[in-house]
């Protein structure tokens, strides 16, 4: 989020400085993301994010002003199964609602669509939604790209200390470090972005919550060309990654924290992961009797989540010159649209009004929890 918004407000001709705390970018919940994308959203906002996002990973190069940059781009499809026939209604309401935001190659499919296509899908699924573009790339390189694009500056191990204002508004930035003059702030802290707020008098509505994921390394029977797969009644999830494979679980008993300088994965969380994974990808069972630790990595990041599950952006009415970029669950695969959102609404491009996730959408009413899937917030 942050080399994102950075990125697009250096193109907008500000003068721009990102400061982060360690010792390099995207190094602390980015690194743990399981770097994916998609279209698959039924709230609007979500959704024009996404869109936009998907458009800007797809011709990242030329964005960015380096031709031949490669981000690893993959379309290998998002597909979200289920084996409740209680579901499947919802599944059907999910692919209308894709198509009337403008994402219509989103597919439903019937259980025996399923097999057809995903021959190693349980045979209790009964239905599914797939979209074949979407897909996943390398956050890594991404963030590298629009630092090598932008015309910002980008001042690693620094730390803030406060946020200064005066009658105007925003006035500078204290760090650790010295002092930067400026009338504009944007708080792209991620599960820090509460404590940033506090520094100006906000209690932003920011929940951090612990998601890991694994890696298994070296697994034949795992099909390399299949796409991100979600099995929506246990929330678990897993891809294909060079010769393995990510696997992930939203735990719905995972407590609200404080932000992580650190966030470190439970010793138990592969062999509950692999279990859960296993009930509509049986594969997954056979992978688990045969498994070994060295094969094994997990790792572990922070959601944070708004009381709508969607992120807030755009300018805070009560401090002039404070903006938001924050509150996500689903950060990298956004970050492009959501920069580009960032900056057209500090540069005057883009009017408030016209931003369903900006932070007065709470006290305007404004705001209602969508049925996306995978968000892990119920």
């Amino acid at each position: 989020m942050g080399v994102a918004t950075a990125f697009w407000l250096s193109r907008a001709g500000l003068d721009t400085i990102v400061v982060e705390m360690r010792d390099g970018l995207s190094t602390l919940t980015s690194a743990a993301s399981v770097e994916s994308f998609r279209k698959q959203f039924t709230e609007p906002g979500m959704a024009a994010l996404a869109i936009q996002s998907v458009d800007v990973w797809g011709r990242f190069g030329e964005v960015i002003g380096i031709p031949d940059y490669d981000i690893g781009l993959k379309h290998q499809g998002y597909l979200f199964i289920t084996a409740d026939p209680d579901k499947v209604g919802e599944m059907k309401k999910a692919v209308d609602q894709y198509h009337k935001l403008g994402v219509t190659d989103s597919e439903f499919l019937d259980g025996e669509e399923v097999m057809k296509r995903f021959p190693w899908a349980s045979p209790k699924v009964v239905a599914g939604t797939f979209r074949q573009k979407d897909g996943w790339f390398s956050a890594h390189e991404a963030t590298q790209g629009y630092v090598k694009g932008s015309k910002a500056k980008f001042w690693i191990r620094t730390c803030v200390t406060n946020i200064l204002t005066d009658e105007k508004g925003v006035s500078a930035v204290e760090t650790d470090r010295g002092t930067i003059q400026t009338r504009n702030v944007v708080n792209a802290a991620g599960p820090f972005a509460g404590r940033i707020g506090r520094m100006v008098g906000l209690d932003l509505p920011l929940e951090p919550v612990r998601r890991q994921k694994i890696y298994i390394s070296n697994q034949p029977l795992v099909p390399q060309d299949a796409p991100l797969s979600i099995n929506v009644d246990n929330e678990s999830y897993w891809r294909p990654e060079t010769g393995g494979a990510f696997g992930g679980w939203l735990d719905p008993d995972e407590p609200v924290t404080e932000p992580m300088d650190n966030p470190l994965g439970d010793w138990d969380f592969a062999a509950m992961c692999i279990d859960k994974l296993a009930e509509l990808t049986p594969f997954w069972t056979e992978i688990a009797a045969n498994l070994k630790t060295s094969d094994l990595n997990t790792s572990a990041g922070q959601y944070v989540y708004t009381p709508d599950a969607q992120p807030l952006i755009g300018p805070v009415g009560t401090v002039s010159g404070f903006h938001l970029n924050c509150g996500y669950w689903a950060g990298v695969m956004l970050s492009a649209g959501a920069g580009k959102w960032t900056a057209d609404l500090i540069a005057g491009n883009m009017d408030n009004k016209d931003n369903p996730l900006r932070l007065s959408r709470f006290e305007e009413g404004g705001a209602s929890k969508g049925p996306s899937f995978l968000s892990g917030r119920h």
